[in-house]
Order: structure tokens, then sequence, then C-alpha cells
């Protein structure tokens, strides 16, 4: 919902600064504000969903995902590794598959909504953009919280990268 809600801003800024005439008989400026608005209030329920999801997952034993963006980008790598060589059984074999659509759904010319719909068409984009990033950010938060309790354990190989 944050990445969401970001979007959301950045397409009413985008309407503001790029956009002259009117969007879907509303005016460009009030479209704007109003996507804005929207982006800030859908991020700000982001950030409370996921304290309170992360509150319940620490209380019930579960899993976290720990790092920040910069770790959890290195550790993308050997997370594909490791699922390639079938040494990480905690991601299926299928989501990294999922991924590769996802991002030539993006890239190509072609889309479920086309974009010359104003705002709406770039809705398909942004969903698929949404999910990816969540995604992807997740299943290697998970692996460096697995990496992290590997090397707590004694005997085992040293991971810091």
């Amino acid at each position: 919902m944050m990445y969401f809600g970001g979007l959301l801003g950045l397409i009413g800024l985008a309407t503001l600064i790029f956009r002259d005439g009117a969007v879907a008989g509303m005016p460009a400026v009030a479209v704007g504000v109003g996507l804005m608005v929207i982006g800030a209030a859908v991020g700000v329920l982001g950030v409370v969903r996921r304290r309170v999801v992360r509150r319940r997952k620490i209380a019930r034993g579960e899993p976290v995902p720990v790092g920040d963006v910069f770790q959890r980008a290195r550790a993308l790598p050997r997370l594909l590794r490791e699922v390639r060589q079938g040494t990480y059984a905690d991601l299926p074999k299928s989501r990294p598959f999922l991924w590769v659509l996802a991002l030539v759904y993006l890239i190509s010319p072609i889309d479920i909504l086309p974009d010359l719909l104003p705002i709406i068409g770039i809705t398909d984009d942004a969903g698929v953009g949404v999910w990816l990033l969540t995604s992807v950010s997740t299943a290697t938060g998970l692996y460096l919280n697995r990496e992290r309790e590997r090397q707590r354990l004694p005997g085992s190989r040293d991971l810091d990268h």
C-alpha cells in the first residue's frame, strides 16, 4: 500500500506538471491534487498496516523480513542463485518466473488497459509494478532473515557479503 500511495502521489504530481487540458472532464489541477491527497492517505495507511502486521507476526513467532532496501537489493542475486541451485526452498521456483513475466509486461508496449486512457491506462502497470516491488522486497527480506539465523547457529559458515 505504501508503494501504491507513493505511485498515486507521483501520478498526481506528474498530472499537475505536465497536463494542461481537462482529465476526464475535470480540471487537471483538481485531478493532480486529488491524486496526491489520495496517494498520501494510502501511503500513511500502508505504513500503519505494515507495522500492525509486523507486530502480529512477531507475536506469533513467524519470520519477518529484515534489512533495508540496499541490503535487500544486494541479497537478490544470492537468493536467485540459491533458488536455482535448490538450496533455498522457502521461495517457490515459480516466483522468479512470475517476476520475469511482470518485468516483461512492464516493458512491453502491449497492455491490458491502453496507456492512452488518462490515469486509468497506467493503473495496470502500476499494479504490476507494486506487486513486483513488494514481492521481491518481501522475498529478499525473508532470505536475509534466514541468512542471519544461519550465522547465529554454531558451526554455520560465514555469510558476510
